[in-house]
């Protein structure tokens, strides 16, 4: 129970462990993908990690989507308008959609370049797509695109938390956070 009545609700410990593992995946795949990009020498190494990588966001935000089926978000802050609300509302709607759609849109794009797609050792994945090179340059063209909607997406989220943080110090950061916030800490001292 909270002493303090202006503590948040926080996200259940699943839900945290969960985004706090994907932010980590999802920013260096992001990473991983300018990388391979940019040096077209290492492009198969990278490739090794980011296939596997990919597969595992997909994975994971299956996961994820049913634990916030079984968890639901906590309210939001009371400093949040109803506009904000819907705003971050559909962005966050927006990353779970470009989770899903991004590993998906890989998957179909190795599939209709005729690439096997083993992520993990023996574990080979059927194509989703038909081999076909002119469907694998207007996917890759897509996967491209979507990268960067995700990264734009990703970043608005943060900056919009810092905001919340630092500019209207209304807590937002703690409900998502794996710590202890100070004044929370402070007021587990106090009702001790």
């Amino acid at each position: 129970m909270n002493a303090d009545p202006t503590t948040p609700p926080r996200f259940a410990l699943t839900s945290r462990l969960l985004h706090w593992g994907m932010a980590v995946m999802v920013v260096a795949q992001l990473f991983l993908g300018v990388a391979m990009v940019a040096s077209l020498d290492a492009y198969h190494l990278l490739r090794t990690v980011h296939m596997p990588l990919g597969f595992a966001i997909l994975v994971l935000v299956v996961v994820r989507i049913g634990n916030r089926l079984r968890h639901p978000p906590p309210p939001f802050p009371t400093t949040m308008r109803p506009l904000e609300r819907r705003v971050a509302t559909a962005s966050e709607y927006l990353l779970y959609a470009l989770l899903v759609i991004q590993p998906l849109t890989g998957w179909a794009m190795l599939s209709a370049g005729g690439y096997p797609i083993a992520p993990y050792g023996p574990l080979h994945l059927p194509g989703i797509a038909p081999h076909d090179p002119g469907l694998y340059a207007l996917l890759r063209q897509s996967h491209t695109a979507l990268a960067y909607l995700l990264f734009a997406a990703f970043t608005a989220h943060m900056c919009a938390v810092v905001f919340h943080t630092l500019a209207l110090r209304d807590r937002t950061l703690d409900r998502m956070a794996l710590w202890r916030g100070r004044r929370e800490r402070d007021d587990r001292i106090r009702v001790e």
